[in-house]
């Protein structure tokens, strides 16, 4: 795979910090895991995985079905409403939702993601549902960022409300305030947010387990192809360390890495974060969600360790 332009130049931007006699480099951005098409259908794969199906798919789907009936009379039963499927993958963490929607609601489906590879899936998925509509234009590939000037763009005469949904564990990715922030900002008043995520009620032990494992290792390590590492120059390593989980690589050797008219020069032992996951309990993620909705509906698995969220936007 050859070097790719932004993930390196996100390297020489970082530099790297020291955590004792280790130097630390930190390019963990979920901005930059679907660059290449390689890279998002390793996600893909990856969400095939027995433990990704077990620990985030199923807690999600069994949420849903136990709660549809509440989370449609919260939304409003026979009122036209966009579904912005934020970070939507290849659609399937939104077909279930929509299956149980489709003959109660007129829908119109709106994906949303970083990869064009992603969007141009799930647009194939949604459209065999046959829901009322499934609109591609310019703004489908978007950074999360830029929400607060797409979502007004969905507005139409027949579709006034938005519901958005962060399904998959997608909100863990980034620092939590930042992303509320920006949801909350992208929204108008009686627009819904419902977010599917995991919680902090595991042994850090348990959690670190499920993170380390091949498909992981297979998906994450393209970062480090596109900056001009070998995967026999690495080892992959994941740690909970400040309440996250951290997915990182250990260099192997001395390397050096010219790119255009830079060059990176990693020591044995240096360590390069590609992914980073946060966690909170139950108690403090209902507590980051009040601070931006003032009606917050959350539902829990079982075994207390998946969360689904309802928010809306009030005056």
């Amino acid at each position: 795979m050859q070097v790719n332009d932004l993930i390196f130049k996100e390297l020489i931007k970082r530099g790297y910090s020291l955590e004792g006699k280790t130097r630390v480099w930190n390019i963990a951005d979920s901005k930059l895991w679907y660059l290449a098409p390689e890279q998002a259908q390793a996600f893909l794969d990856l969400e095939q995985s027995k433990e990704y199906q077990r620990d985030v798919i199923q807690k999600e789907i069994d949420l849903i079905n136990g709660n549809i009936n509440e989370i449609l009379k919260g939304v409003g039963k026979g009122t036209p409403i966009n579904i912005i499927d934020i970070g939507c993958g290849d659609g399937k963490k939104a077909v279930l939702f929509i299956g149980n929607l489709r003959d109660k609601l007129r829908i119109r489906y709106c994906p949303i993601d970083i990869s064009n590879y992603m969007i141009d899936k799930a647009l194939t998925r949604i459209r065999q549902l046959k829901v009322n509509e499934v609109v591609k234009f310019q703004w489908n590939v978007s950074d999360f960022e830029n929400l607060e000037n797409v979502t007004p763009l969905l507005r139409n005469s027949d579709f006034k409300r938005n519901l958005l949904l962060l399904l998959g564990n997608t909100l863990g990715n980034f620092e939590i305030n930042e992303l509320l922030y920006t949801l909350h900002a992208s929204m108008i008043d009686d627009d819904f947010l419902l977010i599917g995520n995991g919680l902090d009620n595991r042994q850090p032990d348990d959690i670190v387990n499920s993170y380390n494992t091949k498909e992981v290792n297979n998906f994450l390590v393209k970062i480090i192809t596109q900056i001009g590492l070998d995967e026999k120059d690495v080892e992959f390593g994941v740690r909970f360390k400040n309440s996250r989980i951290e997915c990182f690589y250990t260099l192997l050797n001395d390397k050096k890495i010219s790119f255009q008219d830079k060059t990176v020069y990693f020591n044995k032992w240096d360590q390069i974060i590609v992914a980073l996951s946060y966690k909170y309990s139950k108690e403090n993620f209902k507590k980051f969600l009040g601070f931006y909705f003032d009606d917050v509906k959350l539902h829990t698995s079982q075994d207390g360790s998946y969360a689904l969220a309802l928010c809306r936007k009030s005056k």
